[in-house]
């Protein structure tokens, strides 16, 4: 039997992570409003420390809600993630630009 591939791993963390947070009130296929704070609490604490305006995650929430249920289901939250690593790797390239 093989070992999963690096790309196996991350998908294998990605429903790991999703799995940790949603559910806690009751239905584990999304990320209601609470659930998806304290993901970002969490999860990307980094990020939220850095924010100087209070609204930014609640319209963040908004913004990848696109059915408009107030709460994110798995390929919503994949958008966040998506995004998140496009911003990444732009500034990635952005510093191997500079040097």
């Amino acid at each position: 039997m093989s070992h999963p591939t690096e790309t196996e791993k991350c998908i294998e963390s990605l429903i790991a992570v999703f799995q940790k947070y949603a559910g806690k009130d009751g239905n584990n296929s999304t990320l209601s409003k609470a659930e998806f704070l304290i993901f970002m609490n969490t999860e990307l604490a980094a990020f939220t420390k850095n924010q100087k305006d209070p609204g930014v995650l609640d319209r963040m929430m908004k913004k990848l809600d696109f059915n408009n249920d107030g709460k994110l289901d798995f390929q919503e939250f994949l958008n966040l993630i998506g995004g998140l690593a496009q911003a990444c790797h732009n500034s990635f390239l952005s510093s191997q630009k500079c040097m």
